[in-house]
């Protein structure tokens, strides 16, 4: 019989298809990254803290467009929390459609006008992984990262 060393075979196997636990090495996992896209700063610092204790890495929080663009092109985060009603010229739904189109990133929206449908046909564009009704919960929220 012929041993080929693999993952699953490695040199101290006892049978094939099988390896010692010291073969087995498990690549580290890296956590999503997440840009806080709110405008009330209190808010915004309570996100960071409930998203870092549950283990993913906040990239940045932004208060308008474009902190949230600029921030998105130098940090690349997996996935923006998006409020609809920011600081500025320009709402969370035409900073979602663009972070979306420039850079294929996805938001969460977050807005107390979440169930509106009016407000999610013209984010459809965004492609959104959801919706958070507020006032919603932290747990709400990391479960709904966690789907991605």
């Amino acid at each position: 019989m012929t041993w080929i060393a693999t993952p699953a075979n490695g040199p101290h196997s006892s049978k094939p298809g099988t390896a010692d636990r010291a073969d087995q090495v498990s690549a580290p996992v890296t956590p999503l990254r997440v840009l806080i896209v709110e405008d009330e700063f209190l808010i915004a610092l309570e996100l960071e803290n409930r998203l870092v204790d549950a283990g993913f890495d906040v990239v940045g929080i932004a208060a308008t467009a474009g902190e949230a663009i600029a921030t998105a092109g130098s940090e690349r985060p997996d996935v923006a929390i998006m409020d609809i009603r920011l600081a500025g010229g320009r709402d969370g739904i035409d900073t979602a459609i663009e972070l979306f189109a420039k850079f294929g990133i996805r938001s969460i929206f977050s807005s107390a006008h979440a169930s509106d449908a009016e407000t999610q046909k013209r984010a459809t564009p965004a492609s959104p992984v959801g919706w958070l009704q507020k006032p919603y919960s932290a747990h709400a929220l990391i479960r709904l990262i966690k789907s991605i």
